[in-house]
């Protein structure tokens, strides 16, 4: 078979042509090649692609007469003649019957790998053996990578934090994860987020992700997936949408498709874009909705407000997008704070089918508590002496969990429980219990209380004589004084001038200032700035996102920076300043959760000091007032308050006429008596209930651990440095040592490929250390996971890459000039990423070792001795030897083919594929079995996740059986 060079011939439909850079595929079938662009299917993945015409890394599949070929029906063919027919080939064949068949190149086997590198060998291209070498180290690792349990955790730039890496392991398993995120502020639902996310798209559970945020951070999650994630999202806002509509220049509007403009959705694989783009126009969230997205995420879902018979706008357009997409990450900090209702609205969204009626929920609300003192029951020191001598404790396990539960758990009580393993058999219960009960596989929520790591909090409270001030516009007791003071409020605001000398004390300390309007934020930004010389930055919602960015940079830098950044409300929300300890509260929201998000941008995991809350506040009237009912009667300052929202709701109406009349020290006493004790019971309510259950299931600390433990170990920073090392050098990528574990890297002059996969154009400096990178944000974080990494051994693996050496070996035992051959099987399985075959059959490869005569020595010559003994040979003199013992070769190559058919059938070789189909069936039975198991008991298990578990199941088993076994790399070794 020969594969011809891309010429600038068109495209037919129904031409097979193999991809350059993903030959795994198998062969692709042209669909359609219009408007500069080819689009070919690829059947062996079940996938599509579609390149620009003119520069696709395709080439033609070519049979010539005398080739073999295989059709899709699996008959073994000889072509004898070739003819073509309208851009089309057509097979004359014979098969071993010697029956003639004409074969349509549509026809072909889409499942046939193309990789010979005899074919390279006789040829003359000979490589070096330190390339081959590094062809085999690649596969190794690939193989290490793809039996790793934290496969799609590695390349993060994070902390190891093990309530973060448990929930993303957890959720990002499942197919199509639809759960909220609600960890409390501060604990990194983002980062969560982006694990997931990341973990999706490295293992192929998913291709195109949609991400919708707050327009205020969109920004922000750029730059996060981009730096921690490696991730690089498009950006899509109203005029980037309107131009991606418009026909290129020099095209006209028959270059648009015949149904309108394009779907500018569908001009990236990862998407981000602003809540607003969808809820104002309906044309967008339209388009959205048909992209076909594989994931959704949406952050600061609290802000989708839903009640029975109203509705919001926002709501509606995220049900309906969420609707039409599989998987779903609702990210909220404040889950059920804001009622029972709207917490009934998020988990509608993940699973309208289970969460259809809010009277139902709210029973089933009621019946947590229950579960939750028979969880504290089986922590209790007693517990397994309980369960042992058969007590109510058992029957009550057995009445939630049920008896064949339990025996499939493989709790032998009388003999686990005695031999001393009862504490790895109790928390095999209690994940039951979390497991088949309540919402923790939906919702993940963990808690400040239980995650260690924040910093304590100090609150500092400055009574200022209050100004003479006009009353107060109706119905607002809580006017901004800077509106009533009028243009001369700089002057005459006593907060001003405390934060001029508070400033002035405090040097070089850094300070957040948050104000409710932006308009206060911008004014007293430039005073600080250029009336009291105090170095000061701006941050609002009338700046654009580079002057936010900007202004938090300018900020955030050590030297030659503001020493205090004012910020509007949006500074509340997404923003993190984890390294400034003293926050200044110019004025105090009426919002809790508003209360709690403005402080969680310091008291945040990261932080090393205390967190100084610094609140100036009037000595009487509405603000004295409010800041003494956020202190006294919540305590929102110096903790956090979950309930916060819900007994605002619940007192509203006092507060609102205390606020009005604050003179009345008697009712206001009252009010914060009576919000002391609502919100004491209310946090009595959610420790003893739900959240303790809530809290179990979302980080459950043995296989949190044991996640950070398998992350630390498989990734190796020193391995990978070296064989990047290696691989620089291979193809020509200047390199030199920067620091300890660091480098610099830039294209070098003589560079072996076109493009290195993630080299920058100007350099870059990279760190293989995870401690070093999160010190270092201007070094790249490389990993096993980064996109260089995994860009430059798809490279490797996927094409000719060191796959044919030729060396000398001194072997005093053999006779100089003996021929040797060491050639490497891979065995080889297409089929699409999403099934993750891999772990079930990992890269798996053989080493057969024959002399002349066929004779098997690869138990006595190993892979090491060819490497360490083994010595270069100048290429014409590789050359010369090939070509006079061509004939001698391509023999050897067909004995290591009948070693390897031998080996597989031997006793002691065994078929890795039959081995793996087992495996596969064994496996997956259990987890089908478990997931039915809890279907019965828990709703939350979606019927349409068993049947695509079920579904799964059959493809892979169809997918392995169509395993084969392809020649990968020949070495060929001249005794001296």
């Amino acid at each position: 078979m020969t594969r011809a060079q891309l010429t600038k011939s068109t495209y037919i439909p129904g031409q097979r042509w193999v991809s350059n850079t993903e030959p795994e595929a198998g062969l692709g079938i042209v669909v359609d090649s219009a408007h500069r662009r080819v689009t070919l299917s690829f059947p062996a993945i079940g996938e599509q692609r579609v390149y620009a015409a003119d520069n696709a890394p395709l080439s033609r599949v070519m049979y010539a007469a005398g080739d073999d070929l295989r059709t899709e029906d699996g008959r073994e063919l000889a072509v004898e003649q070739v003819a073509e027919v309208g851009g089309r080939r057509f097979y004359q064949c014979r098969d071993g019957a010697g029956d003639e068949h004409v074969v349509d190149e549509l026809d072909l086997d889409s499942f046939v790998q193309f990789s010979k590198p005899q074919d390279r060998l006789f040829s003359g291209q000979i490589d070096s053996p330190s390339r081959y070498m590094l062809r085999r180290e690649t596969l190794e690792h690939v193989r290490r990578l793809q039996q790793s349990p934290v496969l799609g955790l590695l390349g993060a730039r994070v902390q190891l934090l093990p309530h973060q890496f448990h929930i993303a392991s957890e959720v990002a398993e499942r197919h199509a994860p639809r759960v909220l995120l609600a960890d409390e502020v501060g604990l990194g639902k983002t980062i969560e987020a982006g694990l997931i996310v990341h973990h999706q798209l490295t293992t192929g559970r998913a291709s195109r992700v949609l991400i919708v945020v707050p327009d205020s951070l969109l920004h922000q999650w750029l730059v996060e997936m981009l730096r921690r994630f490696n991730l690089h999202f498009t950006l899509l806002d109203a005029e980037r949408c309107a131009a991606l509509e418009r026909p290129a220049a020099g095209e006209d509007d028959e270059a648009l498709d015949d149904d309108g403009p394009s779907n500018p959705f569908d001009s990236a694989q990862l998407v981000l874009c602003g809540l607003s783009l969808l809820v104002e126009n309906p044309i967008r969230q339209g388009q959205a909705r048909d992209a076909g997205w594989d994931l959704l995420v949406v952050d600061e879902a609290h802000h989708l407000r839903w009640a029975e018979g109203a509705v919001s706008p926002a709501y509606a357009c995220i049900e309906r997008l969420a609707a039409a997409v599989p998987g779903l990450l609702l990210l909220t900090a404040t889950p059920e704070q804001l009622g029972l209702e709207s917490h009934f609205a998020r988990l509608r969204l993940l699973d309208p089918a289970r969460y259809h009626d809010l009277t139902q929920f709210r029973a089933e609300e009621a019946s947590y508590r229950q579960v939750s003192a028979l969880v504290t029951r089986l922590e209790a020191d007693t517990a397994a002496a309980e369960l042992r001598d058969g007590g109510p404790l058992l029957e009550e396990l057995r009445r939630y969990l049920g008896g064949d539960a339990i025996e499939s758990l493989g709790l032998t009580l009388a003999g686990d429980l005695a031999g001393g393993d009862s504490q790895a058999a109790l928390d095999d219960c209690v994940r039951s219990l979390l497991d088949r009960h309540g919402t923790g596989r939906v919702l993940f929520r963990n808690t400040r209380e239980a995650v260690a790591g924040f910093p304590e909090r100090r609150l500092h409270r400055y009574p200022l004589a209050a100004p003479a001030l006009p009353d107060p516009s109706p119905g607002d007791p809580l006017a901004p004084p800077e509106t009533l003071l009028g243009e001369g409020w700089l002057s005459a605001d006593p907060r001003v001038g405390w934060l001029v000398t508070w400033l002035g004390e405090h040097r070089p300390d850094k300070a957040l200032v948050i104000c409710a309007s932006a308009t206060t934020a911008r004014q007293l930004g430039e005073y600080l700035d250029l009336r009291r010389g105090v170095p000061a930055a701006v941050f609002h919602e009338g700046m654009t996102l580079l002057e936010r960015d900007r202004a938090a940079a300018y900020f955030a830098d050590d030297e030659d920076s503001a020493q205090v950044l004012v910020c509007s409300e949006i500074g509340s929300e997404g923003r993190n300043f984890q390294f400034v300890r003293h926050l200044v509260l110019f004025d105090l929201p009426r919002n809790p959760d508003l209360l709690e998000q403005r402080i969680g941008r310091l008291d945040r995991i990261g932080q090393r000091h205390a967190v100084e809350i610094h609140v100036p506040h009037y000595d009487s009237g509405a603000m004295a007032l409010l800041a003494r009912w956020y202190h006294e009667g919540l305590n929102a300052f110096e903790r956090v308050c979950p309930v916060g929202a819900a007994i605002h709701e619940q007192v509203a109406a006092d507060l609102e006429q205390c606020l009005r009349q604050p003179g009345d020290q008697e009712a206001a006493t009252a009010l914060i008596a009576t919000t002391r004790a609502l919100t004491e019971a209310a946090l009595d309510r959610l420790r003893e209930g739900r959240d303790r259950l809530l809290e179990l299931g979302s980080c459950h600390p043995r296989r949190a651990e044991a996640v950070i433990h398998g992350v630390a170990e498989a990734e190796s920073p020193q391995q990978l440095e070296g064989y990047m090392a290696r691989v620089f050098d291979k193809f020509g990528v200047d390199h030199a040592d920067h620091s300890a574990h660091a480098m610099v890297i830039q294209p070098g002059d003589h560079m072996q490929c076109e493009s290195f996969p993630g080299l920058l154009e100007d350099g870059m400096t990279v760190t293989f250390q995870r401690s070093r990178a999160l010190a270092r944000e201007d070094m790249h974080f490389l990993s096993w996971e980064h996109p260089m990494v995994r860009g430059v051994m798809d490279m490797i693996l996927g094409g000719d890459f060191g796959n044919v050496t030729l060396c000398t070996l001194k072997l005093p035992p053999l006779k100089a000039g003996t021929l040797l051959l060491e050639a490497c099987f891979v065995l080889h399985c297409a089929a699409p990423r999403r099934l993750q075959l891999h772990r079930y059959l990992p890269v798996t490869s053989r080493r057969v070792v024959v002399d002349a005569s066929g004779k098997d020595l690869g138990g006595v010559l190993t892979a090491a001795h060819f490497d360490k003994l083994g010595q270069k040979v100048p290429r014409g003199t590789a050359q010369d030897v090939v070509r006079h013992t061509r004939d001698q070769i391509a023999a050897m190559v067909r004995h290591a083919e009948q070693r390897l058919a031998a080996s597989l059938e031997g006793v002691n070789g065994g078929d890795p594929v039959s081995a793996a189909i087992h495996a596969m069936t064994r496996v997956r039975q259990g987890e089908r079995e478990r997931l039915e198991a809890l279907a019965r008991v828990n709703p939350n298990i979606r019927q349409d996740e068993i049947d695509h578990f079920n579904a799964t199941t059959d493809t892979l088993r169809h997918h392995l059986e169509k395993a084969e076994w392809r020649l990968d790399s020949l070495r060929v070794a001249v005794t001296v």
